[in-house]
């Protein structure tokens, strides 16, 4: 029996008197790990924002983990995101002053736990990754392919339900992109995580359970 995790219906989301995503519905089922493919510009990745809560819709529902967020608050939503979703993007996004451990720990600074708890778990992720050696580096010393493991760790250090990825291998070298795609598969099956994945690679996103596909913002 299929549980879905995520249920999106009839989305719509324009600018001006542009619409991006237009009329499009999916469900992803807990534990599932979903390609999202389309040329660039076909309307991905303004899906992705408006499947994580990232942006509102102009139209059309989402649940997500079992929430309206259509119908959050914004500080209901940032509390939400917090507990429950991982986002991993192209340009990995870590912060250049803090070390690696201290990335990963970032999204724990909120919650009133010590600093030592803190460490402890972002140092298991980080050793999880092969990156043990790296933990009081700074991002300007890591590779790109560090650099997306230390992003990987940091979505999972609040143990989340659902991951968006965004172009999670743009900026890495063939190699190196599908040992992150590794990394991706072996934390979906071992932790029964969902993954939601947008990609211009249709060799990579073929190793989803399921790929969608985007063109002219609708779902084909």
């Amino acid at each position: 029996m299929n549980n879905p995790i995520l249920v999106a219906a009839n989305l719509q989301k324009s600018f001006a008197d542009l619409a991006v995503v237009k009329n499009v519905s999916l469900s992803l089922d807990e534990g599932e790990f979903v390609s999202l493919v389309g040329k660039s510009g076909s309307g991905k990745t303004t899906l992705l924002s408006l499947l994580s809560s990232l942006e509102l819709p102009t139209s059309g529902t989402v649940s997500l983990c079992g929430k309206d967020i259509i119908k959050a608050s914004e500080s209901e939503l940032a509390l939400f995101r917090r507990a429950n979703i991982g986002f991993i993007f192209q340009s990995f996004h870590l912060i250049p002053t803090l070390t690696a451990w201290e990335n990963v720990a970032a999204p724990l600074f909120p919650e009133p736990m010590e600093q030592r708890i803190r460490r402890e778990r972002a140092v298991k992720l980080l050793e999880e990754m092969q990156l043990g050696h790296r933990l009081e580096h700074l991002p300007s010393a890591l590779s790109g392919g560090e650099k997306q493991r230390v992003a990987i760790a940091r979505a999972l250090i609040n143990n989340p339900r659902i991951i968006f990825a965004d172009e999670p291998t743009g900026n890495l070298d063939s190699q190196t992109g599908q040992s992150i795609m590794e990394t991706l598969h072996k934390v979906n099956k071992e932790q029964k995580l969902t993954i939601l994945m947008v990609t211009h690679d249709n060799e990579l996103a073929g190793n989803a359970d399921r790929t969608l596909t985007m063109q002219d913002g609708v779902i084909q």
